[in-house]
């Protein structure tokens, strides 16, 4: 963990490699070496954005999400991950249906997204995707210092510098937010 993880690092209760492996998605844990990744313990009932940002005294600019959604192009239907921060709003028919070349866009089902992620609604990470599922990161999120973003569970977080994104699969940044 660096200097700048460390003013959150304070107040949450961290895992070691060790534990975090034990309880993250195998697919998860797997991506998660270095020191420059830190994985810390949540509540289920402080798992939600607002309310972890709250608890935890983490601004919301510096928290991530992870949402999976379902378009069409071609004539096909596909699937990607998008990485956007807490405090900002996708422009979905705009900015994410142009980057994507999408005919049609919307939010995948919580059945599909668990099924295509192997990970818990609510807790969905872009660490531990297939490498086939394209991750598509929102531009803003590549300008925090550090982000908080789901571990694969509802009781874990990671903390991390946004920079560790880009060494993920099929994964690209675009500006998709207001």
């Amino acid at each position: 963990m660096n200097s700048s993880q460390e003013d959150y690092a304070l107040n949450l209760d961290m895992m070691t490699a060790d534990e975090a492996a034990a309880c993250l998605p195998a697919t998860v844990a797997a991506r998660l070496h270095g020191t420059d990744i830190a994985v810390f313990r949540v509540p289920d009932d402080a798992s939600d954005t607002a309310v972890c940002s709250e608890r935890y005294g983490i601004d919301l600019e510096d928290c991530a999400n992870t949402i999976v959604v379902r378009y069409k192009k071609g004539g096909e239907e596909r699937y990607t991950a998008i990485v956007t921060l807490g405090s900002r709003r996708l422009d979905v028919n705009g900015a994410l249906k142009r980057e994507l070349a999408a005919q049609r866009i919307s939010f995948a089902s919580r059945e599909i997204a668990t099924e295509l992620s192997g990970m818990e609604y609510g807790g969905i990470t872009a660490f531990g995707l297939p490498d086939s599922c394209a991750v598509l990161v929102e531009a803003a999120v590549m300008e925090r210092g550090r982000i908080v973003m789901g571990a694969g569970i509802r009781e874990a977080k990671l903390l991390m510098s946004p920079q560790r994104l880009l060494a993920l699969p099929n994964v690209s940044v675009a500006a998709l937010a207001t």
